[in-house]
C-alpha cells in the first residue's frame, strides 16, 4: 500500500478583495522530501505556503497532513502540528540576542520557572554551530549582516521540531559559501525524514537541492515534476511563457558591457575607509550609467552602498557629486545632493499598513502640496506609475502589506521615478523577486539610465548585476578585486573574482 503524502492540498482557491491569489490548487509534498517551488510574483505560491502555515485560515478547499484532514487558524496551530515558515521578510528582532532569537516565543526554562539564560545560549550556539554559523549568542542580531540575520532565522524553524518546513526564499540574502552550508542542512534533515518546500526565484538553486518541482503561474498549478526531468529553459517557459530570450541569457550565457566613458562623472567616491567593512575604495558614476557593484555577502559593498547615501559614516575618503565634495553626514544631506537609495529591506523605507498611493508620493508631498495634503492629486500619481510599471494591484488604495514582495519592490523604484535624482543606489534590487519581475526591474533601471541618472546596483546575486550593469566593480573583503569595464562577462568570472 502507498504511504500517503506527509501534506496534501486538494482544490485549494482563495481571493483577496475581488482578486483571485488561487484557483482550485492541488498540492502534495512526500515524507522526506525537498519540494522546490517556482512561479512570477503574485502567481500564488507563497498564498498557498500561508495557507499551510495557518497565516491565511479562510479558503475553500481541502488539506490532509497524514491523510488527515486539518484547518489551522493560525500559525500557532500549524507549528503545534509540526510546521513551520521561514518567511521571505525577517522577522528578526534586532534588539534582542542571537540566542534570543533562535528560541523567540519558546525559551527554554529552569525548574522555576525562569529562563534559562546559559542553557539557551548554549543551546543556541551548538545548534549554529550545525548550520556552520560560530558567532557569540549573546551578540544582538541587528548588529550582524543581513545574511546571518537570515541564516538564524532559518536555524529558528529548523530546530524549532517541524517537520513540514516552508522555506521562502532561503538563499536570496546568502553567499554561495552560506548556500552550500545551508543545502547540507537540508539534505541532512531530508534525510532523517523531514520535508521541506523550498519557494526560490534562483533556479540554479531550485534544480541542486530539490526532488521535485512545481510552477505556479497566475494563480494555478502548471507543472510538477521530478527536478531530474527538468531544466531552467522548462521552468522560465512554464513560468512566463516564450519572449524573454534575454531574461534566460542572463541566467545562462555572458553579456557585453557597455561603459560610458565620454559622460560626465555625476558622483566620485575617493579613499574611503571604513574599519571592519571595506578599505580604500574609489570610483567613480557617470550620468546615463549603471554601474554593478558585485561580491558575496559580508564583503562590504551594503555598508558602502550606506555610506554613499549618509546612513554609515566613513573613517576617512571623501565623496563629490557633479565635482563639488558633499559630506554626507545624514541621509537628509544625501538627499539634497541629489542622491536616492532604495535598501535591501524593503521593510526600512515603505509603510506595509498604508495603501500603495501614500507610499508612491511620500517622497513629493511638498511638491503637491505646502500646507495641505491632496489624496487626489497622490492618487493620480500613483495610478501613472501602477500601470507603468505593471504593478498587479486592484486598486492604489489597497495596503501595501497585500502586494506581493516584487511588487512591493516596484512601489519602492516608483517612488523615485516621481522625483528623478542625480545618483539612484539600489541595493539587492531584485532580491526575492521572480524573473518576471526582474524583467520589469530591469525595464525601470535602464529607462532611469536613458533620462541620465547615474545609477549604482549593489548585489550579491550576479544575474542582477550582468542583467542591469554597464561596468562593474567587484569587491572582496573589503576591497575592490576588479573592474570589467569593457568586452563581455559571464556568471563565472564574477564569481571567480569575488
Amino acid at each position: 500500500m502507498t504511504q500517503p503524502p506527509v501534506l496534501e492540498l486538494s482544490g485549494i482557491s482563495k481571493a483577496f478583495g475581488g482578486v483571485r491569489a488561487l484557483r482550485d490548487v492541488d498540492f502534495a509534498l512526500k515524507a522526506g522530501e525537498i519540494h522546490g517551488l517556482v512561479g512570477e510574483n503574485g502567481a500564488g505560491k507563497s498564498t498557498l505556503m500561508k495557507i499551510i502555515a495557518g497565516v491565511h485560515s479562510e479558503y475553500e478547499g481541502r488539506m490532509r497532513i497524514d491523510g488527515q484532514d486539518v484547518r489551522f487558524r493560525s500559525a500557532r496551530d500549524a507549528l503545534a502540528a509540526g510546521v513551520g515558515m521561514v518567511h521571505q521578510e525577517l522577522s528578526i528582532v534586532p534588539d534582542l540576542s542571537v540566542a534570543e532569537n533562535v528560541f523567540l516565543g519558546s525559551q527554554p526554562l529552569t525548574r522555576l520557572g525562569i529562563v534559562d539564560w546559559a542553557g539557551m545560549r548554549r543551546a543556541a550556539g551548538e545548534q549554529l554551530r550545525r548550520l556552520g554559523i560560530d558567532i557569540d549568542p549573546r551578540t544582538p542580531a541587528g548588529a550582524l549582516p543581513i545574511g546571518l540575520q537570515q541564516l538564524i532565522e532559518i536555524a529558528r524553524v529548523l530546530f524549532s521540531g517541524a517537520r513540514i518546513i516552508i522555506l521562502d526564499e532561503p538563499t536570496s540574502a546568502l553567499s554561495p559559501p552560506e548556500i552550500e552550508r545551508l543545502f547540507g542542512v537540508l539534505r541532512r534533515l531530508r534525510d532523517e525524514g523531514r520535508s521541506f518546500v523550498f519557494i526560490s526565484h534562483f533556479l540554479d538553486d531550485i534544480l541542486r537541492i530539490s526532488d521535485s518541482v512545481t510552477v505556479f503561474r497566475n494563480g494555478q498549478r502548471v507543472m510538477s515534476a521530478a527536478a531530474a526531468d527538468t531544466d531552467k529553459a522548462m521552468l522560465i517557459d512554464r513560468m512566463i511563457g516564450s519572449g524573454h530570450d534575454e531574461l534566460e541569457e542572463s541566467y545562462t550565457g555572458e553579456f557585453k558591457l557597455d561603459p560610458k566613458p565620454g559622460h560626465p562623472v555625476v558622483m566620485s567616491v575617493d579613499g574611503l575607509s571604513l574599519a571592519g567593512r571595506y578599505r580604500d575604495v574609489s570610483l567613480e558614476v557617470r550620468a546615463g550609467e549603471v554601474l554593478g557593484i558585485y561580491g558575496f555577502m559580508g564583503c562590504g559593498q551594503l555598508e558602502l552602498a550606506r555610506t554613499m547615501f549618509g546612513k554609515l559614516p566613513s573613517d576617512s575618503g571623501r565623496i563629490s557629486v557633479s565635482g563639488q565634495p558633499v559630506r554626507l553626514s545624514t541621509t537628509a544631506r544625501a538627499r539634497r545632493a541629489g542622491i536616492a537609495f532604495v535598501p535591501e529591506s524593503r521593510r526600512a523605507m515603505l509603510f506595509h499598513h498604508e495603501p500603495i498611493y501614500k507610499n508612491v508620493s511620500i517622497s513629493i508631498l511638498d511638491r503637491i502640496s505646502r500646507w495641505l495634503l491632496r489624496p487626489d492629486a497622490e492618487r493620480g500619481i500613483a495610478r501613472k506609475h501602477v500601470e507603468k510599471l505593471r504593478i498587479r494591484t486592484p486598486h492604489v488604495d489597497a495596503e501595501l502589506g497585500a502586494l506581493s514582495g516584487g511588487n512591493q519592490q516596484k512601489v519602492a523604484l516608483a517612488k523615485w521615478l516621481t522625483y528623478p535624482p542625480r545618483v539612484l543606489i539600489l541595493s539587492e534590487p531584485t532580491r526575492g523577486m521572480d524573473v518576471g519581475a526582474k524583467e520589469d526591474v530591469v525595464g525601470i533601471v535602464r529607462g532611469l539610465r536613458d533620462q541620465g541618472i547615474g545609477v549604482v546596483v549593489v548585489s550579491a546575486e550576479p544575474e542582477t548585476v550582468l542583467a542591469l550593469a554597464d561596468r562593474i566593480l567587484v569587491m572582496r573583503k573589503g576591497e575592490i578585486a576588479r573592474e570589467f569595464a569593457d568586452g563581455t562577462v559571464s556568471k563565472d568570472r564574477l564569481l571567480e573574482a569575488a
